[in-house]
């Protein structure tokens, strides 16, 4: 049987940087072993010592910015300037879980009938990470430096496309000082996640990535009853109300639906404005895209690179067709230019529907969709009309009516007057088919424990609890 091979391509060029032979069962089975040895020795050390980890990853994030950024742009196309940030982002995780961590991690004591009693933070063992392609180093750091930091190993299955990422993500964390294997990447295709969800020495799973692909390794998790983190597909909502700075806030669109190239779970991508600021706003941000300019990522001035993979430019071009064949206009952009590369024209839609494709569906890619709303009510009604529930916009002047409106809106994060991001300091997730769980913060940091309630009772009269069962 042949063996297909895992090739690292470059979408700006379409050219095979790197091909690599995936990892065979018996090559896996020896690395999942090592790295469940690494956890077991790794949960012994204390947070302190493993902060210390921590914090040698960053210090190697950061002292190889340039060369780690380079390898982010050529492999998926990141324009350069946000590559650098994603290093620098990544490099925060780990200094702020480095020095925070250790306190969030520490008992809590509880008042209760005995002498003491207390809640513990242990960890659960061997994490499955099944990564996306869109932020390569992000999204493992969004992941690793808690789950880590809390005791655990981890095994990582990053997306076929960034297989030179996932091993620079793994020789990181080697360098840092970790036991070898603890954190394990293996260069695998999607066949092999079954097996690695059945594998007993795999303790919790977690995903970025696609509903579909979510739902599915959701039902598997659970049919082997572990523990799951699914932060999946998104349609996040950008409320614009008549009240608005609006020249700040059709500034800060292009950013919050243009950056990566619009290939983010949590970019802006539908504009919900108040009729009577609709068209202010739609001439200024469809302004502010058409400025931005498309290239070679490695180009300082270049703001928009190619998508990652040609399917991605196809089902862009496809929505934006069956959408403008449904009565949307194309204001600006929405071409496919000459020449190699998976690049598009980013492009904004406005007199757009809600059942309409770039509406109702997710748009991976830089594709904005404007609808019309006639009152904040009813643009919250048009922002919760969707299956996802990731992340949401909402820009006002009026801050206690923004209170009063934060709590019908149905996402896990609400950003008001400002673009919706991630941040270690906060949790971050979504609700409906956005997926369930946390990363970063306090609860990313206590999801892959075993929360423990610790009871004791005085040595000298040991006895049952009056109200056990």
């Amino acid at each position: 049987m042949a063996v297909h091979q895992i090739n690292s391509v470059n979408p700006a060029t379409e050219e095979v940087i790197a091909q690599f032979t995936p990892h065979s069962p018996t090559a896996v089975d020896a690395a999942v072993e090592r790295a469940s040895l690494a956890a077991r020795r790794w949960r012994t050390i204390p947070v302190a010592a493993r902060a210390e980890h921590l914090k040698r990853a960053a210090a190697l994030l950061r002292a190889e910015r340039d060369q780690l950024a380079a390898l982010i742009t050529e492999e998926m196309g990141k324009p350069i300037a946000e590559a650098e940030a994603e290093v620098d982002k990544s490099a925060w995780a780990c200094e702020y879980y480095a020095t925070q961590g250790p306190e969030l991690l520490m008992h809590q004591p509880v008042a209760t009938g005995a002498a003491r009693s207390h809640v513990a933070f242990d960890p659960l063992g061997l994490v499955l990470a099944v990564m996306p392609w869109n932020y390569p180093l992000w999204q493992v750091f969004r992941f690793a430096p808690p789950a880590l930091l809390a005791g655990n190993g981890a095994v990582l299955k990053h997306a076929s496309n960034v297989p030179r990422c996932a091993l620079a993500i793994a020789d990181i964390w080697n360098r840092a000082g970790c036991p070898p294997g603890l954190f394990t990447t293996l260069l695998v295709g999607p066949d092999a996640v079954p097996d690695l969800i059945a594998d007993p020495r795999i303790h919790a799973v977690t995903l970025t990535g696609s509903t579909e692909v979510g739902s599915a390794v959701a039902a598997m998790a659970a049919h082997h009853l572990k523990p799951q983190v699914l932060e999946l597909g998104g349609s996040d909502p950008f409320i614009v109300l008549a009240d608005a700075d609006v020249p700040a806030a059709a500034a800060a669109a292009v950013s919050a639906r243009m950056n990566n190239t619009g290939q983010s779970c949590i970019s802006a991508k539908r504009f919900i404005v108040e009729e009577t600021v609709v068209e202010e706003f739609t001439d200024a941000f469809s302004a502010g895209v058409a400025a931005l300019t498309v290239g070679d990522p490695f180009r300082r001035d270049v703001t928009i690179g190619p998508l990652a993979r040609s399917g991605l430019r196809s089902d862009l071009v496809d929505q934006v067709e069956r959408s403008t064949a449904a009565g949307a206009r194309v204001v600006t952009g929405g071409t496919v230019p000459d020449g190699p590369g998976y690049f598009y024209v980013p492009a904004v839609l406005d007199q757009v529907t809600p059942t309409m494709a770039v509406a109702a569906e997710e748009t991976f890619g830089p594709v904005a969709a404007v609808v019309s709303a006639k009152d904040p009510a009813q643009a919250v009604d048009i922002a919760n009309a969707t299956e996802f529930g990731l992340g949401a916009a909402l820009w006002t002047t009026d801050l206690e009516r923004a209170d009063r409106l934060i709590p019908g809106i149905e996402a896990g994060a609400v950003f008001v007057n400002g673009i919706v991001a991630s941040d270690p300091r906060l949790p971050f997730g979504g609700i409906k088919r956005s997926g369930y769980g946390r990363e970063l913060g306090a609860f990313g940091l206590r999801q892959f424990t075993n929360v423990k309630s610790v009871w004791i009772g005085p040595a000298h009269n040991a006895q049952s609890h009056p109200l056990s069962e």
